[in-house]
């Protein structure tokens, strides 16, 4: 049976009790202070030593918040996709004579929350924080959730006081979108605090437009304003955001209806007309972001049997998820959607089509009498994992009639990750035949090279799959050494239409990333991304 998702009066109350909200929290703000409380869809609050843990949705609520890139992102506007920005670097540029080296002009005058100076020191530093695990301030935890974002890297150096000059493993054209992951610390902070990266967690400093007031796990973080941050076009409307850890569905709708909390993330589908009755407003939009399944291509694997994969992908009534849904969705047709310049024209084409998958699968061997049994690693939820449980449910009642008997490992969600970037060869992975996973394609690094290129594997990358496809390598590697963005989008069309024909992965539904905001929330801009920016909040 699939779950539901309903939400009784019964149950929304239960929730408000159970989200517990710290006292005075529930109660409006005082009328000098410009106070947003935000209902996030996480367990915990992610790492805020320096790189977020919890995946690529954390970005907004403790990376972009208390610290800043060197490459940035757009996210002031709405009604177009962002583009790279400078961040704490003005400009970067590509060695001509060897384009492995790119060079990084810090910006001046930029000082972290303690006081101390940005500079090229302060940087290497922290590239040294997550590579070099000999160095006195390599944080292991740090390190695992933002060297797979950064598999280009092969050294680094100080050029002089405001230069850092990187070196990549290869020529790589698309290395600065790499660099939207990767966020700078106070080592004078770290210093100050005992070379002890707990008290850091509790006490950091970056650049960016919020401090760190308080922090307490698994409930919530107590966010200030930066009176002194030095980008005076993305100063922060609120005085004090506090983001409240909300991971049940009936939990955070009961908060906003309560008016515990100010705006949630994720609303469950069967409490938007409620929502709205109540006068909440839901804003979502385009967004670069997939739910699918990367199945294991190993040796042993039913799933090396391009048949299966492709009778996988027609066994899915997208339509029907996006309902599930509540509209909150769209179908995904690839990795990218259509409008996308990497889409391509694949010759699969991913439908509904459960008497073709059937075909295929009869062909593979199985039959209703002799299905395939096999097991997936899921997430029980999260944020960007939609209503992952209930999704998993209807995909295995349409994995059923094709036959296909699917069975869950149900993980919380930074488990999963940790899952994912381990790839399938990993012993936590043996049990399993898929990983079920959203995540940002917002980039062609998130969308294309990073799942599919054969030398992205674990440890490197994400190619959990161990996909490997000489002509994609080739396509890549051309892409990679190309410094045309015409012909780089080019070039990705050719590889997206392959790995679709190829069937890699199984696509389910593109988000629209859904938030519901009180009428208290008088301004927010929802960009083109998974990124979002929290400064926009105001009341």
């Amino acid at each position: 049976m699939i779950r539901k998702t309903r939400l009784s009066r019964r149950s929304i109350l239960a929730g408000a009790g159970a989200l517990a909200l710290p006292s005075g929290l529930a109660l409006p703000a005082a009328a000098q202070e410009k106070l947003v409380r935000y209902g996030i869809s996480m367990a915990d609050i992610p790492l805020t030593s320096g790189q977020p843990d919890r995946g690529a949705g954390a970005y907004q609520f403790t990376g972009y918040t208390i610290y800043d890139p060197l490459v940035a992102w757009e996210m002031d506007v709405a009604d177009r996709p962002g583009k790279l920005i400078p961040g704490l670097a003005t400009e970067w540029t590509v060695n001509d004579a060897d384009k492995t080296l790119w060079t990084f002009k810090l910006r001046p005058g930029v000082k972290f929350h303690d006081g101390s100076d940005l500079n090229a020191d302060a940087v290497v530093w922290n590239l040294e924080k997550v590579f070099n695990k000999d160095s006195a301030q390599f944080d292991q935890r740090q390190a695992s959730q933002v060297r797979p974002r950064l598999p280009s890297i092969a050294s680094y150096k100080k050029l002089d006081d405001m230069t850092v000059e990187i070196k990549t493993k290869a020529v790589d054209a698309l290395f600065p979108y790499q660099m939207l992951w990767f966020l700078v610390a106070s080592p004078a902070n770290w210093e100050k605090l005992g070379k002890d990266w707990n008290k850091v967690a509790s006490e950091p400093s970056g650049t960016g437009p919020f401090k760190l007031a308080r922090l307490v796990p698994r409930e919530r973080a107590e966010l200030v304003k930066n009176e002194a941050y030095w980008n005076t076009k993305r100063p922060a409307k609120a005085d004090k955001l506090v983001l409240v850890c909300a991971p049940e569905d009936s939990s955070r709708t009961a908060a906003l209806l309560t008016n515990s909390v100010d705006m949630i993330e994720t609303p469950p589908p069967d409490a938007v007309a409620r929502l709205k009755q109540a006068g909440m407003r839901i804003e979502q939009n385009v967004t670069p972001h997939v739910w699918n399944y990367h199945p294991s291509l190993l040796p042993g694997s039913p799933w090396t049997d391009i048949r299966l994969r492709k009778a996988a992908n027609l066994a899915i009534d997208r339509d029907a998820i996006v309902k599930l849904l509540g509209g909150l969705a769209k179908p995904a047709l690839g990795q990218v959607d259509p409008s996308s310049p990497w889409f391509g024209k694949p010759s699969f084409v991913l439908k509904y089509a459960p008497d073709e998958a059937r075909k295929l699968m009869g062909e593979a061997g199985f039959s209703k009498s002799q299905p395939l049994k096999t097991k997936f690693v899921v997430a029980s939820g999260g944020t960007g994992q939609m209503l992952s449980l209930p999704m998993n449910e209807a995909i295995q009642e349409m994995f059923k009639d094709i036959y296909i008997d699917l069975e869950f490992k149900v993980v919380e969600l930074e488990a999963l990750y940790t899952a994912w970037r381990a790839g399938a060869k990993a012993d936590m992975n043996k049990d399993v035949t898929a990983n079920n996973i959203a995540y940002v394609t917002s980039d062609p690094v998130y969308a294309i090279t990073r799942f599919f290129a054969s030398n992205q594997a674990a440890p490197v990358g994400v190619n959990w799959s161990y996909y490997s496809n000489p002509d994609v390598d080739k396509l890549i590697n051309e892409t990679l050494t190309t410094f045309d963005a015409a012909k780089q989008d080019a070039l990705l069309a050719k590889v997206h239409e392959k790995v679709v024909d190829d069937a890699v992965l199984i696509w389910v539904v593109h988000d629209t990333n859904p938030h519901a905001l009180s009428p208290k929330i008088k301004s927010y801009v929802q960009a083109q991304h998974w990124f979002q920016d929290l400064t926009t909040i105001g009341v």
